[in-house]
């Protein structure tokens, strides 16, 4: 399965996959994310881990497909479930093989990849910024897809030329299969699926508004959640190992029905996070440094913190800067630092011992707004920025608490 999606900042799209995976909007920058996994290596520059999920997924792919080889070929013995074992770590190749896909597609757009994953339910490429047509969203989605088909085909072939009833034979027909129904089941038309996002591109290119696409392929997402739900445990399974026996891979266990809970709880999440991820979207311009910033007044060091504060209230400013004898900014006060400062302390402590130095990271121009302002803000963490004319001017300071706030504020509107 593949949900897509963004983590780590308030931003565009949602984050986590299934079998198969997709692509996954995720936060911008490439830092390293120690919760991500084990990191497996950097194929075109993008780190690849391995979360722990994915060991509870091979133990018991391992377990089940070495008891269905147990009926094929019984004369394996325990060797079996190192047949099986082989399968499993082949399956999760081929997702990375289907990953790569969405990964090479997104940095031919330009579009930047922090990592892909391996997880419980597949894999999932967080890909960091939105796709700015509809065309290329469709291509993105469907390339993973394209290349799992490709793969059955790859298995196919010299399946062809092994002879039935031996482990290459097994191996190679349940990993067709096993990409069959990977290409088949991430083609369906609903988010977080890869099919999902194909639909979003073409409601998309209809409507005009990416918005409509998200909103419709949320929903037959939703959709296809209760099927998953309901239908899949009434179910029988294909057989991978091509044994005609049906008992072995029927949905009718507790385990089967758990299975299948897990998974359209998966699905059901991944298209709410892209309706709310959608709705962020479309009121990200909202966001402006300039609407956000407080007036500032300029103050020297040396000036007390009293003094400064009286200013301040004069000018009905909420911030403070600090200024040396030319006027040119080299510090901003912190209002977390003036509140912990007690009343009676202000008139003997200066500005300075309460000022965080200038970075060129913490000036921020005022025409920033949107996905743009989080950015910057994100690329240098602070508390209090400095917003700067483009003429070099000071215009006021920005507060990461009042950034939060709007923030907030606009996710809980409702999309237009």
């Amino acid at each position: 399965m593949d949900e897509s999606g963004n983590s780590g900042r308030p931003q565009p799209g949602p984050g986590g996959t299934g079998p198969g995976g997709g692509p996954d909007k995720g936060a911008p920058g490439h830092k390293e994310d120690p919760g991500g996994g084990i990191l497996m290596g950097r194929p075109f520059g993008v780190p690849v881990y391995v979360a722990p999920s994915w060991f509870v997924v091979a133990a018991l792919i391992t377990w089940v497909f070495g008891g269905q080889l147990d009926r094929v070929l019984p004369d394996l013995g325990a060797a079996r479930y190192l047949v099986a074992l082989f399968f499993a770590i082949a399956f999760y190749a081929s997702v990375l093989v289907h990953e790569l896909a969405h990964t090479v597609a997104a940095l031919r757009y330009k579009l930047p990849v922090r990592r892909i994953q391996l997880q419980f339910f597949g894999g999932v490429s967080e890909i960091e910024k939105e796709s700015e047509t509809p065309g290329r969203e469709f291509v993105l989605a469907f390339v993973g897809p394209l290349l799992s088909l490709i793969l059955a085909g790859v298995f196919y072939v010299p399946m062809k030329f092994v002879e039935a009833g031996t482990v290459p034979g097994v191996l190679l027909g349940g990993l067709m299969i096993s990409n069959l129904i990977v290409a088949a089941f991430n083609l369906l038309p609903g988010l977080p699926l890869d099919g999902g996002r194909m639909l979003r591109a073409v409601v998309w290119k209809i409507t005009g508004r990416p918005m409509s696409g998200t909103v419709a392929a949320a929903w037959v997402g939703r959709a296809l959640a209760v099927v998953t739900l309901v239908g899949l445990p009434l179910l029988t399974h294909t057989d991978v190992l091509g044994s005609g026996n049906r008992e072995i891979s029927g949905m009718d266990t507790v385990t089967d029905a758990l299975l299948a809970a897990i998974l359209a709880a998966i699905i059901w999440t991944g298209a709410g996070n892209s309706l709310r991820m959608a709705r962020l979207r479309e009121h990200l311009p909202d966001l402006q440094a300039r609407a956000l910033t407080r007036r500032a007044v300029p103050v020297e060091a040396d000036t007390p913190l009293s003094e400064a504060l009286r200013r301040a209230n004069e000018a009905g400013a909420r911030a403070l800067v600090v200024v040396d004898g030319t006027g040119e900014p080299q510090a901003v006060v912190r209002e977390a630092a003036i509140v912990a400062v007690p009343e009676h302390r202000r008139p003997w402590v200066a500005v300075s011992g309460l000022a965080q130095d200038l970075t060129d990271g913490m000036k921020v121009s005022a025409e920033l707004a949107g996905e743009a302002l989080l950015d910057r803000l994100k690329a240098s963490p602070a508390t209090e920025y400095l917003v700067v004319e483009d003429t070099g001017e000071i215009y006021g300071v920005l507060s990461t608490a009042d950034v939060e706030r709007a923030f907030v504020a606009a996710m809980a509107r409702p999309a237009a």
